[in-house]
């Protein structure tokens, strides 16, 4: 089965229910994409959570080294990893209470959609979050 997204509808109802977003690959470097998208969800009012071994915090929230280590609930897992990453990182999300996986924008991984699929996630991929926000969210 090829990989296909939620309809507008259910990703507007996804990012109003949800609070935390945990960020796989998240840069502590203002210029890197990863960086600026989670800051622009920050100032929305999402609660970002960095999930990257190589630093200690990015715009004020500690960082952890897997989706493992991180002790909140989180509503929305958004990857920014090269696509064959995917299927290891959509292991590691099956391992936590969230559902929903979100990987950015150029990102597809047919692996991972598949296993994730079979765990009942909500899979996104090669969307933006922050524009997919700014449209369905802000209108």
């Amino acid at each position: 089965m090829t990989w296909e997204n939620p309809s507008n509808e259910q990703l507007k109802q996804l990012l109003t229910d949800a609070k935390t977003i945990a960020v796989v690959g998240l840069s502590d470097k203002p210029e890197r994409t990863s960086y600026q998208i989670s800051e622009a969800m920050q100032k929305q009012g999402y609660r970002i959570i960095p999930v990257n071994p190589t630093v200690d915090e990015v715009l004020g929230e500690k960082s952890y080294s897997s989706l493992q280590d991180v002790p909140d609930d989180v509503d929305i897992i958004n990857v920014f990893r090269r696509p064959e990453h995917l299927p290891a990182i959509a292991e590691e999300a099956a391992q936590t209470n969230c559902k929903v996986f979100w990987a950015q924008q150029g990102i597809v991984n047919q692996e991972a959609y598949d296993f994730l699929k079979e765990k009942d996630f909500t899979v996104i991929m090669d969307l933006c979050i922050k524009v997919v926000h700014a449209v369905l969210v802000k209108g």
